[in-house]
């Protein structure tokens, strides 16, 4: 299964994640699937944004609006920048409402980059 393919498998069924993939020692990743996965994780990899990140996949009812997130000690033109290269690398949606945004973990990305590092037989 490509990681495209992943990103559009449902993410939970009820209360339990579904696994969307195997793990990355079952077979090596296609050119394609290796940009993909790589963009993610590079988005991951700064520390603003993976904060970014983690308030959101961890904010009551599964999203957050940027006013209760912006909060990282850097400013709000920054804020957007790395909320935007999180949306690039697509890792997060994003709806507006009125003057505000809302941003969600977009659908099967924790079961994927989770299911991609389960190095476990």
């Amino acid at each position: 299964m490509s990681i495209s393919e992943m990103a559009s498998t449902p993410l939970a069924q009820g209360d339990d994640v579904v696994p969307c993939c195997p793990p990355i020692t079952a077979g090596e990743l296609s050119p394609a699937d290796a940009e993909k996965t790589a963009a993610m994780f590079k988005a991951l990899s700064d520390p603003v944004r993976l904060r970014l990140f983690s308030r959101i996949a961890s904010h009551p009812g599964g999203e957050a609006c940027v006013c209760d997130i912006a909060d990282v000690g850097v400013s709000q033109p920054t804020v957007s920048h790395h909320l935007k290269k999180l949306r690039e690398a697509g890792l997060l949606t994003s709806e507006r409402r009125g003057t505000w945004v809302y941003y969600q973990v977009a659908p099967s990305v924790v079961a994927t980059l989770s299911a991609l590092l389960d190095l476990r037989d």
